[in-house]
């Protein structure tokens, strides 16, 4: 016997207090009804209805099943619409903000992939680290990178963001490399303007420093601080996901890799869980099982 049509048959009469009712409703026999009910007490071991003539009446146990069966239905009709929202063609336009450095190197292709499995849904990229209005500027989603996320925003984090310090040879050759954090004091550093530009925080097991460094040059874009570090203009403090190149031709070196700079995350930053449009909630599924991976 089907325990889902069961639990509705049990829903039903505790209602209607009726057999009959319940089966002229259901569109389905007087004796179906009674198996279904027999076959819901047969499982759970338990009398669920006391029964006269006149009337049916619930138990205590009836009762208490009719609480969570009430709620067994409650989430199989909440699955079918998901599945059913998701089986439908998303379709809409999203507008989007995010960092340029983590847009090239991480965001660009999964947003390809989402536009690929839905052409129905057209984004909008603005590439920039400034703050954004999301409601005056009508922005649905913005991805940024921070230890903790806009109070007044959703966050959703979407995948860790580790960093290394790294400097040019060319810059090593004029300048010995640190060997420890404190040391940092006396180079020349890069910053970056939304984090703690002049103040670098290093972990080293149980080990915590915070330095206070000179950065000559200042910058809003992490791109950019990779550039002018190449270039020999100091030590930057970047996120791993642009130094895979650098790191690998030699035009870039890691200094103090015993010393980890602050975990930060790249969250999905949205105004408010209701009335959200289903491609943007699809949106972020995707980019979080998309960076999980």
């Amino acid at each position: 016997m089907d325990r889902l049509t069961a639990a509705e048959v049990f829903v039903d009469l505790a209602a209607s207090g009726s057999f009959t009712a319940t089966a002229e409703r259901l569109e389905m026999s007087r004796a179906m009804v009674t198996r279904h009910i027999k076959a819901l007490e047969d499982w759970l071991g338990a009398r669920l209805l006391n029964r006269t003539t006149r009337s049916v009446t619930l138990t205590d146990a009836g009762n208490q099943c009719l609480t969570y069966c009430r709620q067994l239905l409650s989430t199989r009709e909440a699955l079918e619409i998901s599945l059913s929202e998701r089986r439908r063609q998303l379709t809409g336009k999203l507008r989007i903000s995010s960092s340029m450095s983590f847009a090239h190197a991480r965001l660009a292709a999964s947003l390809a992939q989402f536009i690929r499995l839905n052409p129905g849904v057209e984004i909008e990229l603005d590439v920039s680290d400034r703050a954004v209005d999301l409601v005056a500027e009508r922005v649905d989603l913005v991805i940024r990178i921070a230890s903790s996320p806009d109070p007044l925003l959703i966050g959703k984090p979407l995948i860790k963001v580790n960093s290394q310090l790294v400097a040019s040879p060319e810059y090593l050759k004029q300048y010995s490399a640190p060997q420890h954090p404190r040391d940092l004091r006396r180079h020349l550093c890069l910053g970056y303007r939304h984090f703690n530009r002049n103040l670098w925080h290093l972990s080293k097991g149980e080990q915590n420093e915070s330095v206070a460094v000179n950065c000559q040059l200042v910058a809003n874009e992490a791109t950019v601080l990779l550039r002018a570090a190449q270039a020999g203009s100091g030590i930057a403090q970047l996120p791993d996901y642009l130094l895979a190149e650098a790191l690998k031709d030699g035009s870039l070196q890691c200094l103090l890799p015993d010393w980890t700079p602050r975990v930060m995350t790249a969250y999905a930053l949205y105004s408010s869980r209701e009335h959200m449009p289903v491609a943007l909630r699809a949106l972020i599924d995707h980019l979080s099982q998309a960076f999980s991976g």
